[in-house]
């Protein structure tokens, strides 16, 4: 196994979606829904609050902790698949960017964002989905989750939907969404060809740079190659070569909050969501302004 990539999505984004299309190269294994970060979380409880451990010098058993997550993450794929490359599915990676860094320098992590409504209306059509079935959102004697509405309120407001918000709204205000390649729901599913030429341009880019320094060049003209200059629909996407180039979008993403004629509109956006919706638009600002 040469690198293990990591999906950290929100819920009903095409984060499942995204992993099949991986999964159709050979040399990639893409995990359904992943426990390992549970297991490695785990065992951090016990290093932090383990006697045996507390009374040991602190730099060596941090050492060993380290190398503890690292071997262990990649023993957990080695005996599992022999492929190139893994693709591990877990919504927690992205709020743990920092803490996984540590045991696993520059990891690669990809996230699915899509409308909001659009998400509340997956949701509410899951719910309606099998009627036979007890949700456990209804509590009809408590008036709770009783229409619409109330149901929005309750995915907000508690997990799967409200906790990947909160962590999104987070790593947005610690700045660990410069790490992160956001990818919209709503462009892999309209115009997938174009989202995958837009890493292969990427990783065009980074080829010429890496070239040019080899060879020892001082002009700076190869390395400052606009996108526009390449024509996209003469490039093949290859998803192991857009997985093996993940790179942070810093445009934001503002945009996948915004209106969009091809959801669902029944679905309103609950007072919590208008406040993270209001502070993604106003970094997404603040960026473009500091690259102007």
């Amino acid at each position: 196994m040469e690198q293990i990539f990591f999906q950290s999505s929100l819920p009903r984004a095409g984060s499942t979606l995204l992993q099949n299309i991986l999964a159709q190269n050979p040399d990639f294994y893409a995990s359904p829904t992943s426990g390992l970060i549970e297991l490695l979380n785990s065992a951090r409880g016990s290093y932090s609050q383990d006697s045996a451990i507390i009374a040991q010098d602190a730099d060596l058993m941090k050492k060993g902790w380290i190398n503890f997550c690292n071997q262990g993450l990649k023993g957990f794929y080695n005996g599992i698949t022999d492929k190139k490359y893994v693709i591990d599915k877990s919504r927690g990676w992205g709020i743990h960017y920092d803490w996984l860094n540590k045991f696993y320098p520059n990891p690669k992590i990809v996230c699915m964002v899509r409308d909001v409504r659009a998400i509340y209306t997956s949701m509410e059509k899951n719910y309606r989905k099998n009627p036979e079935k007890e949700s456990g959102v209804v509590k009809w004697a408590e008036l709770k989750g009783t229409t619409t509405s109330k149901r929005v309120d309750i995915w907000a407001q508690s997990p799967p939907v409200g906790l990947s918000m909160d962590r999104l709204e987070d790593l947005i205000t610690r700045n660990i969404d410069k790490h992160i390649l956001f990818i919209r729901f709503e462009d892999l599913t309209l115009y997938p060809q174009k989202e995958l030429n837009r890493e292969i341009m990427e990783e065009n880019l980074l080829r010429i740079k890496q070239a040019a320094q080899k060879k020892g060049q001082q002009r700076t003209d190869a390395l400052n190659v606009k996108r526009d200059s390449f024509d996209s629909s003469t490039i093949k996407p290859d998803p192991r070569k857009v997985s093996k180039r993940i790179t942070p979008i810093h445009d934001g993403i503002g945009s996948v909050f915004r209106n969009s004629p091809n959801f669902n509109r029944s679905v309103e956006i609950t007072p919590s969501e208008v406040i993270l919706r209001s502070e993604v638009d106003r970094l997404t600002r603040n960026n473009r302004i500091k690259r102007s």
